[in-house]
């Protein structure tokens, strides 16, 4: 009251000027009391000594466009737990935002071979926010890490976030024969099953995802996020001078694989292939040939998962400068699997797209 008693002595001062009868009515508006926004106006009638506290009804445009220009959502708290394969990616995430706390987890086995895990500080993640950053880069780590994942939402926290940059099993997705057994499925359904945490069900983030439908695989009790690598390569390509993409269609018969340019002309342009994920590298290198032979001045590849089994990468060389017959330009991938990334570091003509800003973006969703 205080503070509004300041307000009105100031109108007591024009008093003279109500009293001289040119006009009968003088009346202002309070916009704030103290550091509050107020919402209220003073009317002073002449040859009265009252004043007037009139509320008003709304609040003035500017004050209410004002408010909200100054009202900054806050950036949401994260512990990040990730496991070994996952280390080197976790610290890069952490390093896009103050708002994300790494935590580890003690990662040991018994003497047969069966996991032996601790959470630490278990207590001190109640209420917040927790992410965990797995890599089921084979069957043999994808159980001990289920293990964290599931236990993780019934420690009283606020909500979960799986981050699983590839999906392992996406290519299993059909049945072609009686008696196929599509993984794609059996893994979506596992995941499914992730406990609730108190803020509900269970958040997905994955990138390019194999095929689409995959999403129906999974549950009601699971949120998936599906994400992409692709803009991370518009970023690079806007980079190069004169780059330009070409889709190249894959067709199977059988085991027979045909590769032909779908559309766009090669002739002295840089050409770059885009694929979801690589193994053995086969589909790549028939592509390769045939933009050569189209007259393509550089060739480049682009997969967001560079899985290489049995170190395939070897298979790609770098064109030291125009020799397209040997080898490619670039090869990008992501660090969506840490044992190629270790594997291909340093080495040409392989270039490492970071997933680490798309998925501390993700985090804040």
């Amino acid at each position: 009251m205080a503070a509004i008693s300041a307000q009105l002595a100031s109108f007591k001062s024009f008093s003279s000027l109500l009293n001289d009868k040119k006009c009968s009515r003088f009346r202002c508006q309070i916009k704030s009391f103290g550091n509050q926004h107020s919402n209220w106006s003073v009317e002073f009638l002449s040859g009265k000594e009252s004043v007037h506290l009139i509320r008003n009804s709304s609040p003035p445009i500017s004050m209410a466009a004002s408010a909200a220009g100054s009202a900054v959502k806050p950036a949401k708290k994260v512990c990040l737990f990730y496991c070994a394969e996952t280390e080197v990616l976790a610290k890069r995430i952490a390093a896009e935002s103050d708002a994300i706390e790494l935590r580890s987890i003690n990662w040991r086995t018994f003497d047969d071979g069966f996991p032996n895990l601790f959470i630490p500080n278990a207590n001190g993640i109640r209420g917040q926010n927790v992410a965990f950053l797995a890599s089921f880069s084979s069957p043999a780590v994808i159980f001990e890490q289920l293990s964290v994942i599931y236990a993780l939402p019934k420690l009283f926290i606020s909500s979960f976030t799986l981050v699983l940059p590839f999906f392992p099993t996406g290519t299993s997705e059909r049945m072609e024969d009686e008696g196929d057994v599509a993984t794609a499925f059996t893994l979506a359904r596992i995941l499914s099953h992730i406990p609730t945490s108190r803020g509900g069900p269970t958040s997905l983030v994955t990138f390019d995802i194999h095929a689409l439908q995959e999403r129906f695989y999974f549950g009601d009790t699971i949120l998936p996020c599906f994400e992409s690598g692709i803009p991370l390569l518009k970023n690079r390509l806007q980079k190069l001078p004169d780059s330009d993409k070409i889709v190249c269609n894959k067709v199977r018969i059988g085991d027979q694989r045909i590769v032909r340019i779908k559309e766009g002309d090669a002739t002295g342009r840089h050409v770059v292939i885009v694929d979801d994920l690589v193994q053995s590298g086969g589909t790549l290198i028939e592509c390769q040939k045939v933009l050569a032979a189209s007259g393509a001045t550089k060739i480049s590849a682009y997969v967001t998962h560079g899985i290489f089994p049995k170190s395939s990468w070897q298979r790609f060389e770098h064109d030291n400068g125009g020799q397209l017959e040997k080898g490619l330009t670039y090869f990008w991938i992501t660090d969506s699997c840490p044992h190629t990334v270790k594997e291909v570091k340093c080495k040409r003509p392989f270039e490492i797209l970071s997933l680490s800003g798309s998925i501390a973006a993700a985090l804040q969703v």
